[in-house]
């Protein structure tokens, strides 16, 4: 019997200090791994860019068409009426839409350098979200916009060639029996 009120001492004495460090604003539910697991989860989506977060495909393409406009600095004025054109006509969307797309895309991409510098791995995870025909149809307009304001500058042209590389579908070898 000695014994069993010795443990419920010992238990009614540390639920009172929990208490007590509760109420000085010491909580020890953040020592839970699976708490703490998922709100670094949320912790790690609220921080994060939002270009690692797209989904749509429309989103994707109006995204990386920008970039290409705004990889050499701001965009021109002439490359703002080639995008515009180019939303309302590929998009079927109106000329108000297609404004808001370009507004929220060129503040979404912000600075170029950050999807530059991590293209592939960004290109890595929309892969499976475009089709064959998206691609394409995103490669054409990107060649239009970067050539809308003469000749498309070396960096566009990189640019270009390594969004292809990364997106388009390997080529099938060649000859009959390949």
């Amino acid at each position: 019997m000695h014994i069993v009120l010795g443990i419920l001492g010992v238990v009614v004495t540390v639920l009172i200090l929990l208490h007590r460090l509760a109420d000085a604003g010491i909580d020890l539910g953040g020592l839970n791994p699976f708490l703490w697991r998922r709100r670094r989860g949320w912790r790690q989506r609220y921080e994060a860019n939002p270009i690692y977060s797209l989904e749509q495909p429309r989103e994707i393409g109006a995204l990386l068409v920008v970039a290409v406009a705004k990889i050499d600095g701001d965009m021109s004025a002439e490359e703002k009426r080639v995008l515009l054109a180019e939303f309302e006509a590929t998009f079927s969307m109106s000329a108000r839409e297609a404004s808001e797309l370009l507004r929220s895309t060129a503040f979404l991409l912000g600075d170029a350098q950050l999807l530059l510098t991590n293209l592939d791995a960004i290109l890595a995870g929309w892969k499976d979200r475009l089709t064959p025909e998206q691609v394409d149809s995103m490669l054409a307009m990107m060649e239009r916009v970067s050539g809308a304001a003469g000749a498309s500058t070396n960096q566009q042209r990189e640019f270009v060639d390594r969004v292809r590389a990364a997106l388009a579908p390997p080529r099938l070898p060649a000859g009959t029996w390949a």
